[in-house]
């Protein structure tokens, strides 16, 4: 008898600060969350979040959001289809500037217990505690969810960091709703396109 592979939520963050093929920034996101549906469950998806850079500043403001994912899939077959699915959407990591201007980023940043240190990938995600624009759409879907090496909440991390540079309060803006007349909307995030 074959038994099916355990269900484990992953937490992703995705961000976009170029327009696809697929249309604007939220289009693109929206793009990318239904295709995540693909690889399991979307348990939970966050609102959508404005982002100054960090890093490398010279380019346009990022939109950013996280999802929490219930999947079969083991973590490196998943990052891998996280890839192919910013490859899908059109971004090319071969090209451009690191840390540039891009139409999609998707990063696996914690799942579950896992803990894995490797050459394509690191749980938890390594810059996780120190960015805001991460923290901030990830303790929206799941405050309690715990950092397992440093044996704090996503809520704790978030409070922890400084309200300077890079990670300043002000430098990520949750969106309002879009929410057409008669319709409803999750924060943010554009409505489904009729096709």
């Amino acid at each position: 008898m074959v038994t099916a592979p355990p269900t484990r939520t992953a937490y992703i963050a995705l961000g976009s600060n170029l327009d696809s093929e697929h249309g604007s920034r939220a289009e693109t996101l929206c793009a990318a969350s239904e295709r995540l549906g693909r690889l399991g469950r979307v348990a939970a998806r966050s609102s959508l979040y404005e982002t100054e850079p960090v890093g490398y500043q010279d380019q346009p403001a990022f939109l950013n959001a996280a999802v929490a994912l219930e999947t079969q899939l083991e973590p490196l077959p998943l990052l891998r289809a996280l890839l192919a699915i910013e490859r899908e959407l059109g971004r090319d990591r071969s090209r451009g500037v690191l840390k540039g201007p891009r139409t999609l980023d998707l990063d696996l940043l914690v799942m579950e217990d896992c803990i894995v240190a490797g050459e394509e990938l690191t749980l938890p995600h390594p810059g996780l505690a120190q960015r805001r624009f991460v923290l901030a759409p990830l303790v929206e879907i799941a405050p309690q969810l715990r950092h397992r090496q440093r044996n704090q909440t996503m809520a704790e991390l978030l409070a922890l960091l400084p309200d300077d540079g890079e990670n300043r309060v002000s430098a990520v803006r949750r969106l309002p709703a879009m929410v057409p007349t008669g319709g409803t909307a999750e924060p943010g995030w554009p409505m489904p396109s009729g096709g």
